[in-house]
């Protein structure tokens, strides 16, 4: 019986300690750290936290989250409540720090930031080669977000950064006249914006704080550039049990260049909050724009795709696929390219496989049925077949 006892205690104590191993190597492999790096000779700071889920095998995206005027990085890491979500889907996420004028901690915007001689449009891509430096990073899925001033610096990277971004959002954010005059983004941009009906800080329906447009203006302007059904889909999100004064309704604008789509969540007596974190419970902001933006990479939604909207003929010069025909495997050759993040689509636009190939990689199509696939690296495209 003694025996007995001790070999039941002994497999709980072993147990035990599986258990805390496990636990160990989680929290090794969850990270938040702070950076600095420097940039014209100034040093700026950053943190980023990366999910105990990542794996350096497989390229990862990663999203950026502003704070807003006067903030700070780790108090906005704290009060927007990402990294759970980012712990769910495997993203990692950086929280970029402003650096000063006047005092302030600000993005460089225009409007009430004019004079400002921060670059910040300099800092954001310096962080983004430095990220991508130590972890593996999808380089068609990195993602902006932020908070009032950080949601107009949103704006911004669409517009001046887009070859870096896939789709942004904004949270009781808008574009300043600045960013909206000077916009050229290289690609059609998919955009979720969240903002309350009732904040006194910036304003929905005009152009407080001065030098601003309209929540509604700053929408119609994606809605426009991305080619997007004006008509869109709106829904009642049901009332959260919660006192929180404020109800919500989605609106969502689709049908866009390679199914872009704008997404509009309208807190109905909202103010100036972060919707899930503070002020309207009926909605998570951070799940909302993870769950709209994870859609899309920067060539589109991730699951759109026709032979209608590439020209085989012309990009097929610069990416070779052979064999042609296959029947197992294929190998990539992509001119000027060592490493291709690679997609391969049905003829009617199903994504079926995705992955990341050198030239001298093969890259097995056994799970393939005989027929005619299109095969996508970032810029450049070809068509291929299967046989039996």
């Amino acid at each position: 019986m003694y025996l007995a006892y001790m070999n039941k205690l002994s497999c709980k104590t072993g147990l035990i300690v599986l258990l805390m191993l496990a636990c160990m190597a989680t929290s090794q492999a969850q990270e938040t750290l702070s950076k600095q790096l420097s940039l014209n000779g100034t040093t700026r700071d950053y943190i980023i936290y990366v999910p105990a889920v990542y794996d350096a095998t497989t390229p990862v995206p990663l999203m950026f989250n502003f704070h807003g005027y006067l903030g700070q990085a780790e108090d906005h890491m704290n009060s927007t409540e990402m990294k759970p979500v980012a712990d769910t889907a495997g993203f990692i996420v950086v929280y970029p720090q402003g650096s000063r004028f006047f005092g302030a901690t600000h993005w460089n915007v225009g409007a009430w930031t004019a004079g400002s001689p921060a670059d910040d449009l300099g800092f954001t891509e310096a962080m983004i080669d430095s990220v991508s430096e130590v972890y593996n990073i999808d380089q068609d899925r990195i993602y902006s977000c932020g908070f009032s001033n950080g949601g107009y610096f949103s704006f911004e990277l669409a517009c001046q950064l887009s070859e870096r971004f896939a789709a942004i959002g904004s949270v009781g954010g808008k574009m300043s006249s600045e960013t909206y005059a000077a916009c050229s983004p290289s690609h059609a941009m998919p955009v979720i914006t969240i903002h309350g009906t009732s904040d006194n800080v910036v304003s929905y329906s005009d152009s407080r704080p001065s030098g601003s447009k309209s929540v509604e203006q700053s929408r119609d302007f994606w809605i426009s550039y991305n080619q997007i059904d004006r008509t869109p889909i709106v829904s009642d999100i049901p009332d959260s049990p919660i006192p929180d004064e404020s109800t919500v309704q989605r609106y969502f604008f689709g049908n866009g260049i390679s199914c872009s789509a704008i997404e509009h969540y309208r807190v109905i007596g909202g103010g100036h909050s972060w919707p899930g974190a503070w002020g309207n419970r009926d909605i998570d902001a951070s799940a909302a724009i993870w769950d709209f933006v994870s859609q899309f990479d920067i060539n589109g939604r991730i699951d759109c795709m026709s032979t209608a909207q590439v020209d085989l003929s012309a990009a097929s010069d610069h990416l070779l696929v052979y064999p042609n025909p296959a029947s197992a495997y294929i190998f990539i050759e992509s001119e000027g390219s060592e490493i291709s993040q690679y997609r391969i689509y049905s003829l009617l636009g199903q994504l079926l496989d995705t992955g990341t190939a050198t030239p001298s990689q093969e890259i097995n199509v056994t799970h393939l049925v005989p027929g005619t696939y299109i095969l996508k690296t970032r810029t450049r495209v070809a068509q291929f077949s299967i046989v039996e």
